[in-house]
């Protein structure tokens, strides 16, 4: 990062900390780079640049009101002062005017009836994540074109579709407390997608289905080499194997193992975000923004075999980071243990309102956003199964196999989450596989039976989680290992 966006961001912190009224001030200062490529049926249809720097100044001002600011490639002080007394308090000190001209600068407010800020103590800490690998355009676009002639080289592929990407980025905080923490790290993911048309005898026509998955994590080309050739294999494949196939015949309270794909998204829809402490205290309602088990920490909520973590100290996560954006270490914080509700992801504001220590999980999505609460690398711990074994228990059920698109009730309590395919279970062994599959049930059904964990544990790149109102789109992990439980499938 520039030295002189940091100059800038303690200017900002100075300045705002000498207003009148003003408990507590923090900047954020980013930078991000990168190269976004888009290639159909083996050309490239697009490569995209991309870059972006700018300082983002949250204020609480006089203990009741956040105030937050942001400015894109500031120049000068006197920028960054300006916009600041946008907020309303350079109006205080008899010094407001308006941002200048040409400059984007945004301002907000949120207020509460008293805010209280858990003590930290402040830290000083200069973070670089090398990379093996360093992903550049032509690398980019060579990984986007090799995947998509593997995808395009399988049986009844009509198009493939295939999205490399990588971003770098440099982040410094810093605060009226004290804190001085640089960070930087780079994503590479690639996102793909097969679509396959086929005869289907079972259906007397011609039927086309598409299967998307997504490989990468935080590293260079590492996190992408050897995975993403097999992945565009397996998508192709199963896409060409599901246009031929049949559909699932509606079963409730069918006995189910799930793979990790498919756990990633349930966990990060009915686990992680209503364990994010401003949901479950009804402060953040935007996107489903409840959480059924308000009030119940301390409580069973699950069978003994559930355990759930939230780490952003994960290697290669997406959500793999050391400090947040309020400048709290991060750590490894156990949600349920042997079915037993623990305590949730907490931001400074709602630890101290909960008597807890903040959890390291306050993120936004850039410098023009405020932080809020975000599941970083949240995930169900493995267990001592393995999956034939968990598969020969079930005389007659399903196997579930990886995400597709989640529906969820506002308190995250009723689910539904269609997947790429599933197999039947028959016998203890693995018959025909069928599309077109929905799951669904109830966030305590389920895991109050769930009855075996496997070994088989995975963490799944999650590149567009929501939040917030305004919507902020961030990357984090999910994951987990196979579980067994019981849930309602069907076909669409």
């Amino acid at each position: 990062m520039e030295g002189h966006l940091e100059d800038l961001a303690c200017g900002a912190v100075r300045y705002a900390s000498s207003l009148p009224g003003v408990a507590y001030c923090d900047a954020r200062a980013e930078t991000r780079s990168g190269t976004q490529v888009l290639v159909e049926n083996g050309r490239i249809d697009h490569v995209r640049d991309v870059s972006d720097s700018g300082l983002g100044v949250r204020i609480l001002d006089g203990g009741r009101v956040w105030r937050f600011v942001s400015v894109s490639s500031p120049e000068s002080a006197d920028e960054v002062k300006s916009a600041i007394d946008c907020a309303g308090l350079g109006a205080r000190s008899g010094e407001g005017e308006e941002p200048h001209a040409g400059k984007e600068a945004s301002a907000a407010t949120t207020s509460c009836a008293s805010i209280v800020l858990r003590d930290i103590s402040p830290r000083t800490a200069r973070i670089t994540r090398r990379v093996a690998k360093s992903p550049d355009p032509d690398s980019i676009m060579s990984l986007g074109l090799e995947c998509s002639k593997a995808i395009s080289g399988m049986p009844h592929i009509t198009n493939s579709v295939t999205a490399p990407q990588f971003e770098t980025v440099s982040k410094y905080f810093t605060s009226s407390e004290g804190a001085d923490i640089l960070e930087e790290y780079t994503d590479t993911t690639v996102s793909m997608t097969a679509t396959a048309t086929a005869d289907n005898v079972r259906s007397g026509g011609r039927i086309t289905r598409t299967v998307d998955s997504t490989v990468g994590g935080r590293g260079g080309l590492e996190a992408v080499d050897g995975e993403s050739h097999s992945r565009a294999l397996y998508v192709a494949s199963k896409a060409s194997e599901l246009a031929a196939a049949g559909t699932a015949k509606h079963m409730a309270d069918a006995d189910v193992v799930m793979n990790p794909n498919f756990v990633a998204l349930l966990v990060h829809e009915i686990l992680g975000h209503p364990s994010e402490a401003d949901r479950v205290m009804g402060r953040e309602m935007a996107w489903a923004g409840g959480a059924w088990w308000s009030g119940m920490t301390g409580g069973k909520v699950a069978s003994e075999s559930l355990n759930v973590f939230d780490d952003p100290t994960a290697p290669g996560s997406l959500g793999w980071y050391d400090y947040d954006d309020e400048g709290v270490k991060s750590s490894r914080t156990q949600l349920i243990k042997r079915g037993v509700l623990q305590g949730h992801m907490q931001s400074r504001e709602t630890a101290a309102a909960y008597g807890a220590e903040p959890t390291g999980n306050m993120r936004a999505a850039g410098y023009g956003f405020m932080p809020v609460i975000r599941m970083a690398c949240t995930c169900i711990e493995p267990g001592d199964h393995a999956v034939d074994e968990m598969i020969w228990d079930i005389r007659d059920g399903y196997a579930i196999y990886d995400m597709k698109i989640p529906s969820i009730d506002m308190n995250r309590y009723n689910w539904s989450i269609s997947c790429q395919y599933a197999r039947k279970i028959t016998g203890g062994e693995l018959a025909e596989t069928v599309r077109d599959v929905v799951v669904s049930g109830t966030a305590p059904g389920l895991f109050r039976s769930v009855s075996a964990c496997g070994k088989d544990f995975e963490v799944t790149p999650i590149t567009n989680c929501g939040k917030g109102d305004p919507m902020q789109s961030l990357a984090m992990g999910n994951g987990g290992p196979s579980i067994r439980g019981k849930a309602t499938v069907g076909s669409i």
